[in-house]
């Protein structure tokens, strides 16, 4: 394999496992943001039960399911962007390994290239040595 092919071939692997990184830390903020909003859910039934039962409570109720809907919006929000960006990643790791792939198969084609043509010049050198044989 030729020095630049193994460069090319370094560099993009590179690529691919920098990209897998951040779509593994993207997956880990996703993951977070969806247990703030399961978190969130319970925190609402909590409070829906204590309203339930005490009636100072209850008053306080509305105030507090408007700022849990304002903290619901926001992890939403933060939710649909991230997988927005996981889309952006696999699209780009995809694109990344595509390219690592064709690096790599050119690498090969140039080393085959090289044995056949290896293969050639030990078969033209066997082909002289039987003519001068027979002269």
């Amino acid at each position: 394999m030729t020095t630049w092919a193994r460069s090319l071939i370094r560099i993009s692997t590179y690529e691919v496992e920098t990209l897998q990184k951040r779509l593994a830390e993207i997956g880990a903020r996703r993951a977070s943001a969806e247990m703030r909003l399961a978190v969130l859910d319970a925190e609402v039934e909590v409070e829906r039960e204590r309203a339930r039962a005490d009636a100072e409570a209850g008053m306080l109720l509305q105030a507090y399911m408007a700022g849990w809907k304002h903290r619901k919006s926001t992890v939403e929000a933060d939710l649909s962007e991230l997988e927005a960006e996981e889309e952006g990643a696999r699209d780009a790791l995809t694109g990344a390994f595509e390219e690592l792939k064709k690096f790599e198969h050119v690498a090969e084609l140039s080393r085959l290239e090289r044995l056949a043509a290896a293969e050639r010049r030990e078969s033209a050198a066997f082909d002289a040595l039987g003519l001068r044989r027979r002269a």
